[in-house]
Parts: structure tokens; C-alpha cells; sequence
């Protein structure tokens, strides 16, 4: 969670620009902290049905309140399509493909 706050603390100007594949980087690296950051909850909560379902609903509420926290960095806005698409495809995949439940 704090790595994911200090990155969406950064400007838009301190933002590496990939070129081509900004938008590819930028989407996936959404994906992927969120991915782990389900993955952390999950290790928390338990690997059943219920601990997944917790850990998803709780990796997207986060990611809403850091989108709202975005909006206050110069250059930055906050994107419900970053919740509903990225974050939340993270989530879910690393969740679904997170193991066997018990």
C-alpha cells in the first residue's frame, strides 16, 4: 500500500515517459500492484472462498482511495476506469489464478 501511495503521490511531470508503451507500462504496473496487493490480503484472510472475496472487495476500496488522493497531485486526476479496469483485472486475476481453495 505504500509503495502504491508513493507512486500515485508523483507528479505527472516526475513520470517516466515509455514512449510507445507508456500506456501498456503504466496499465500493467496497475495491474500488477494490485494483483499483489489482493495476493497480501489473501495471505491475511485465508485462501477460501470468503478470504477472496475480502481481499478483492478491500484491494478495490484501496484503490478507490488512492484515486481520490491522485486527484490532489499536481497533473494527476483521479480515473474510475483505473479502478474498474486495471486495479480491479489485477485483483481478480491474481486472486483466480491465486490457488486452490480450501
Amino acid at each position: 500500500m505504500l509503495v502504491i501511495f508513493f507512486l500515485s503521490s508523483r507528479s505527472s511531470e516526475s513520470l517516466p515517459d515509455f514512449a510507445t508503451w507508456d500506456f501498456a507500462i503504466k496499465k500493467s504496473a496497475h495491474m500488477f500492484g494490485y494483483g499483489m496487493l489482493a495476493r497480501a490480503y489473501l495471505h491475511f484472510f485465508g485462501n477460501t472462498a470468503k478470504g477472496k472475496g475480502l481481499a478483492w472487495l478491500l484491494s478495490l476500496l484501496y484503490a478507490v482511495t488512492d484515486e481520490f488522493h491522485q486527484s490532489f497531485v499536481p497533473g494527476r486526476y483521479a480515473s474510475i476506469y483505473d479502478v474498474i479496469l486495471f486495479d480491479n483485472l489485477g485483483a481478480a486475476f491474481a486472486l483466480w489464478f491465486g490457488g486452490k481453495r480450501k
